[in-house]
């Protein structure tokens, strides 16, 4: 994820008054310990303060109340588009519907507190966790990808997010053989390689 959906995830954590250790923090956010001190900073850059417990036992705790805008679907929020969808009027905003319902399941499943729910085969997984370790280390990645038109061609991509799009993964990256945005099916990725050069 980004620095600032991190942060709020973060944020969001603490709001439930419990005290986090910064590795506790690290080892859900999947950074390094430095990088929760740094979202710290940047809290208190934004007149946000968390109180420091410190000790064997200390952590973070977030003392003051602070509203934060709901920033994940529940299953029930994709599931109920189902009844409506059976009784629309018009095929326009049937497909609409459809497209909401997709959008809201991908984001429900793809959020890390559904993480556990990913049902995905070992080489798709390989490739899911790869190209997340990539965007959150910003780093290229070097995939042999196979298109309809081409067939399999060697691209460098920058990876900005991974996103479920009728029942399939994507990911969303600047391509630089094509110097643009391009979304790339994990199932079409034949070979990935985490490279070294950050973008």
């Amino acid at each position: 994820m980004s620095k600032l959906s991190n942060t709020l995830t973060l944020l969001n954590l603490l709001a439930s008054g419990k005290k986090y250790s910064i590795n506790e923090l690290a080892d859900i956010l999947e950074v390094t310990p430095r990088m929760i001190r740094v979202y710290k900073d940047d809290l208190e850059k934004a007149g946000i303060y968390l109180d420091t417990i410190r000790g064997p036992y200390g952590g973070y705790v977030l003392n003051k109340s602070i509203r934060l805008p709901e920033r994940k679907f529940k299953k029930s929020d994709y599931e109920i588009l189902d009844k409506y969808l059976n009784n629309c009027s018009t095929k326009e905003e049937k497909e609409k519907l459809f497209l909401l319902k997709d959008k809201i399941r991908g984001i429900y499943i793809g959020s890390k507190a559904e993480a556990k729910e990913l049902k995905l085969d070992e080489n798709t997984l390989n490739k899911y966790n790869i190209l997340s370790r990539a965007i959150k280390e910003r780093k290229k990645v070097n995939i042999l990808y196979y298109s309809f038109d081409t067939g399999e061609n060697e691209r460098i991509i920058d990876p900005i997010e991974l996103f479920l799009f009728k029942d399939g993964w994507f990911c969303a990256a600047f391509c630089e053989k094509k110097q643009d945005m391009r979304h790339f099916e994990l199932k079409r990725i034949r070979k990935i390689k985490l490279l070294d050069e950050i973008f």
